[in-house]
């Protein structure tokens, strides 16, 4: 999982021009309220990772739970790729 982890800091880092530096981003910072993602940020961030990891992230999954942190998302993300989805 810490790779899934690291590489989603990358995508906010470089993708999403977060400027946070990534040492200075913790895991179970909240991406909304610390990091400062608005709600289109969040979609980017879906469609990022479901090129990335080469999972689908439906609608069902796509809540303020799942990606409330870096930690909560790759848990997601992990547990797709492992179901095959």
């Amino acid at each position: 999982m810490e790779i899934t982890q690291d590489i989603i800091k990358k995508l906010l880092i470089n993708e999403l021009f977060i400027e946070t530096p990534e040492d200075k981003i913790n895991i179970d910072d909240g991406l909304q309220s610390i990091i400062g993602l608005d709600s289109l940020g969040f979609i980017e961030l879906r469609v990022l990772c479901e090129k990335k990891f080469g999972v689908k992230i439906s609608d069902e999954n796509f809540t303020s739970e799942h990606f409330s942190t870096i930690r909560c998302l790759a848990q997601l993300i992990d547990s797709l790729k492992n179901n095959g989805h």
